[in-house]
């Protein structure tokens, strides 16, 4: 366990999500279908609104629609973003990565921190939570504005598009993105809600309340998280999805037959590569959040041929990965599907994708800081050893 990355190895307390092996996610004890059946959607019988979720991580209770639409506006309220976060980020070239973009615009807004001024004020520990929420609250509501900036100063000649306050906080993401398309704010609503959390061992999870035990302030633990989120084995794993899967149509053409989509599978594990998209650290199953992300292909775009592409995915690669005989879990993961229904709205700059994930995991690690600080959890310290202890522990046991 010490060598493999402590896999497995139960080591905190996260209250917003957990994640089961056979089952997938569950948020506050809901999985992912119960989140779509219960929460407040924006049209009958459509995708759940983030604030929804939102509410159900923070405490622990469905809400009414009443209590959505009032959490929304109060999101809208606190989506200010002072000039001097446009400027930092305009520091760098275009050609940066948009996750350095996002997250040294986070960092930007960290001059405003709430619980930075407590503290230096002298706060009781008691109340660390009530500065950490209203950082958390402004953070989550900021975080689109900041993260449609560098979408369209990298793609769109900087033209950036003001917010819709008579839209939601899906819909208007999508909105300040350039995507008007009523199907696309529903992706995005769905987008966001099944990316928000994903319990607490993950590298952005883990990382945002590493550092925030250190009582740094939200801005600074979630800035940190997007740095972890950025790597190509954690949230990047998105945008190496489309440039695989767009990798086999240049290569063998849309309308690929399923034995020469095997033999591409077996080119890129023969050559040392992973098949992107497929497999996970701790599920044991096909990820519900791909499930639910094929479902809504189906509604919305069942002819796409990229969709299609994918589905052959979902039949040729598990029994190839099986065969291996090495792979824990064969199945897809979330990351298999969502580049493909971005692509088909319009939104094809696979290197952003990472950053539409950051938006949506501010939810899930921001909720759980907030009860970080109400719960008075302590600075994170595990112990470490060296190689030398670890043989010494061995010939004892042996």
């Amino acid at each position: 366990m010490v060598i493999g990355g402590m896999r497995g190895m139960t080591g905190l307390l996260w209250e917003t999500s957990l994640l089961d092996p056979d089952e997938g996610i569950r948020f506050r004890g809901l999985s992912i279908p119960e989140c779509q059946r219960v929460l407040p959607a924006a049209t009958s019988g459509g995708e759940p609104l983030p604030e929804g979720l939102l509410w159900l991580l923070l405490t622990g209770k469905i809400p009414t629609q009443g209590q959505v639409d009032a959490l929304s506006k109060e999101l809208q309220g606190r989506a200010i973003v002072p000039d001097y976060v446009y400027k930092a980020i305009d520091a760098l070239p275009e050609t940066a990565h948009p996750m350095t973009q996002f997250a040294s615009g986070v960092m930007a807004l960290q001059v405003q921190s709430e619980f930075q001024k407590a503290y230096e004020k002298g706060i009781s520990k008691a109340k660390f939570w009530e500065p950490t929420y209203e950082d958390s609250l402004n953070l989550i509501a900021q975080v689109p504005v900041v993260a449609s900036y560098v979408y369209r100063r990298i793609y769109k000649d900087g033209k950036a598009i003001p917010a819709d306050k008579s839209l939601d906080y899906g819909a208007n993401f999508s909105h300040m993105l350039g995507f008007d398309d009523p199907k696309m704010q529903e992706l995005m609503r769905l987008y966001v809600t099944i990316h928000s959390d994903h319990e607490g061992g993950n590298v952005s999870a883990h990382t945002g309340h590493l550092v925030a035990s250190a009582l740094s302030d939200p801005y600074l633990s979630f800035a940190a998280a997007l740095n972890g989120l950025a790597g190509p084995l954690h949230g990047l794993a998105n945008q190496e999805v489309l440039l695989w899967i767009k990798s086999v149509v240049d290569e063998c053409g849309e309308n690929i037959s399923t034995e020469q989509l095997k033999d591409y599978v077996w080119k890129t594990l023969n050559c040392g590569k992973v098949v992107p998209g497929f497999g996970h650290g701790v599920l044991r199953k096909t990820d519900p959040r791909y499930i639910c992300q094929r479902e809504f292909a189906l509604k919305h775009l069942p002819d796409d041929p990229l969709f299609q592409l994918v589905s052959k995915l979902f039949e040729v690669v598990p029994p190839i990965l099986t065969q291996l005989g090495k792979v824990k879990n064969p199945w897809p993961n979330v990351d298999a599907h969502s580049g493909v229904l971005l692509n088909h709205f319009g939104l094809t700059e696979a290197r952003y994708f990472t950053v539409l994930f950051g938006v949506s995991r501010s939810l899930g690690i921001c909720s759980q800081l907030i009860w970080d600080r109400a719960l008075g959890l302590p600075l994170e310290r595990p112990k470490s050893v060296t190689m030398e202890w670890l043989e010494g522990y061995c010939k004892k046991a042996a």
